[in-house]
């Protein structure tokens, strides 16, 4: 699937992952063994199900965090870049102001 249609890598990952949660707690309900035992393994499931969650979580805050630095990186490059040719501009009009005025008018 692609990002153009609205699926991204990390929809797919999280969407892969709830499945093998799911599939795992199916799979732990209808296993023979003593209620005792099943919510043990459940409760070890939510565990690493949560952990996963959290570090997904982080990397996806590294990754948004990284990109907004990126992004102010080169909005500040842009912006010197602006006004430098904009300082440019108001010196060359300047100096042409200068120039013209010291012509003798016709």
């Amino acid at each position: 699937m692609r990002e153009e249609e609205g699926f991204g890598a990390g929809s797919i990952l999280l969407s892969f992952l709830l499945g093998g949660l799911v599939g795992a707690g199916f799979a732990l309900l209808l296993a023979p063994q003593s209620g005792r035992e099943t919510r043990q393994k459940i409760r070890e499931l939510s565990e690493e199900a949560r952990e996963k969650a959290k570090e997904y979580v982080e990397d996806i805050k590294g990754k948004v965090t990284s990109n907004i630095d990126k992004g102010k990186g080169f909005f500040e490059e842009k912006k010197s870049l602006i006004s430098s040719a904009i300082e440019a501009g108001k010196e060359a009009y300047e100096k042409e102001k200068e120039r013209l005025s010291q012509e003798p008018h016709a």
